[in-house]
Parts: structure tokens; C-alpha cells; sequence
């Protein structure tokens, strides 16, 4: 649980009122919780990822690859299964593991919190979380190698 606020007096009177109900570790100021990592300076707080980042690279085997500079290629055209029926195109494969495809996604979700340069590119693969394609994972991928970049 975190505590926060800016009178010290009402946090220390809300800490002694937990801890008798309950038993309480004060662990001092923040400086990690779930994945984001708080940085404090006179001129306020910065919250990144940076660890969490390097873990999803690492993750995804993409340590050694290069890193791309734009989160999407302008010219890929990524669609929905319905479509390509409708349109004749069958040359793009389904995923045979879509669990897989779904983590990514929703790592590259929890990403978004502190990098905001990747929300669109985000959401443009999530829509096609229950029939992805290779060019979904693909354009997934990419994103990673984007964040890769600048993690």
C-alpha cells in the first residue's frame, strides 16, 4: 500500500492508525513499485520504466537486434482475418500461438503508463487480440524494437 500526500502529519497519524489494526512495515520513501521506478528531484517526481523495458527485450530475445526508429512502418497495411476473406488475400497466416501474442500486448499496455510515444502504435495491434496474424506480431515486434531505442 502506498501512502502519499504532502501534510507529513496526517501520513504519520494515518500510519499509526493502520498499524494498529494492522501490522505495517514502513519501507521509507518510494523508489520502485510494480515495474516503475520514481526519481526525485527539486523540480518533481519522474516515474520510468526503464527496467521493465530492458526485461520485455530481453524477454521477446531481442537484445542483440536492431533497434527501430519509428514504433510503426508507415506501409504496412495490418488488418482483420474478415477482411482478407472479403478481399481475397490469404497470404498473410494466422498466429498458432495467440496466448503469446496477448502477453506481448498487454506488456506493451502496461508500457504506456510512462511512454506515451507508443499509445497509438499500441492500441493499432491490440484491436486483434483474438485472431492475430504474422503481420500483427510483426508490427508488435517492432514496437519493442522501438522501445528498444530508448528503453
Amino acid at each position: 500500500m502506498l501512502i502519499t500526500g504532502n501534510d507529513l502529519t496526517l501520513i504519520e497519524e494515518t500510519k499509526k492508525q493502520l498499524h494498529q489494526t494492522f501490522k505495517l512495515k514502513d519501507l521509507g520513501e518510494l523508489k520502485y513499485f510494480l515495474g516503475i521506478d520514481f526519481c526525485r528531484s527539486h523540480r518533481g517526481i519522474m516515474m520510468n520504466q526503464r527496467k521493465y523495458s530492458l526485461e520485455l527485450i530481453s524477454e521477446m530475445g531481442l537484445s542483440a537486434a536492431k533497434p527501430s526508429w519509428t514504433p510503426l512502418d508507415c506501409n504496412q497495411k495490418i488488418t482483420t482475418t474478415e477482411l482478407d476473406e472479403v478481399a481475397g488475400s490469404n497470404n498473410d497466416e494466422l498466429l498458432e500461438d495467440k496466448g503469446k501474442y496477448q502477453r506481448l500486448i498487454e506488456k506493451l499496455l502496461y508500457l504506456i503508463l510512462t511512454r506515451l510515444d507508443i499509445a497509438f502504435v499500441v492500441q493499432t495491434p491490440s484491436q486483434f487480440m483474438q485472431n492475430p496474424k504474422k503481420s500483427h506480431w510483426e508490427a508488435a515486434i517492432r514496437v519493442v524494437k522501438y522501445v528498444k531505442k530508448e528503453p
